[in-house]
């Protein structure tokens, strides 16, 4: 998120919710404020625009979980669908969500996820610091999620906090040697799939 959007007031989610369809842009709601998908709140007004290497490594995500999660009641989501946060209606658009909760099925709700278990998100220089601080505050208040996983797209990279049995967030740093770790997913998840066909050498200097 980035810039106001003309401040738009809402009497409630639902009104968000009407008046976005509407649009042709995406848009994220957070404290009664409405931003643009392609930046972040509190980025003072820099966008994010998304990078070959960004969405490159957001599908490599979820290509690999795929087939993880085949055949269980788990669905997999990436960048389109907004996510609701809080009952106050605070909606984000993640990188990337997991959920096995029959109450995200479509036929329950089709515009938005509620419950997700594991959260991805790509950072980029603009929104990195919003995604480690005030987006990470606000996803640990969704009951069920369990894991968050931040991905660098600028090196083989990533940070992946998990709710530990005391309900503390514990921070596992990770290589591209490394692999995730996950019960649920019934497999390691090796985090040198996220990288592939990501090129990290720098952009060559203008002659």
């Amino acid at each position: 998120m980035s810039a106001v959007v003309n401040r738009p007031r809402f009497a409630d989610a639902e009104a968000f919710l009407a008046w976005e369809a509407l649009q042709p842009e995406r848009h994220e709601y957070v404290d009664g404020q409405v931003y643009p998908k392609t930046g972040a709140l509190g980025a003072q007004d820099t966008i994010a625009h998304n990078t070959v290497a960004h969405n490159t490594i957001t599908l490599n995500a979820y290509a690999s979980l795929r087939p993880a999660l085949k055949g269980t009641p788990c669905r997999i989501y990436c960048m389109d669908l907004k996510l609701r946060v809080n009952d106050k209606g605070d909606f984000l658009y993640p990188d990337l969500m997991v959920t096995c909760d029959a109450r995200d099925r479509p036929s329950v709700e089709d515009r938005f996820i509620s419950h997700p278990w594991l959260i991805a998100e790509v950072l980029s220089d603009s929104t990195a610091a919003y995604d480690r601080g005030r987006k990470f505050e606000l996803y640990r208040g969704i009951a069920s999620l369990t894991h968050y996983l931040l991905i660098e797209q600028d090196r083989p990279h990533a940070d992946l906090f998990f709710k530990n049995e005391q309900g503390q967030w514990v921070l596992q740093a990770l290589t591209a040697d490394d692999a995730i770790q996950i019960d649920r997913l019934g497999q390691l998840w090796p985090v040198a799939t996220l990288f592939e066909e990501v090129d990290f050498t720098p952009p060559a200097p203008p002659a």
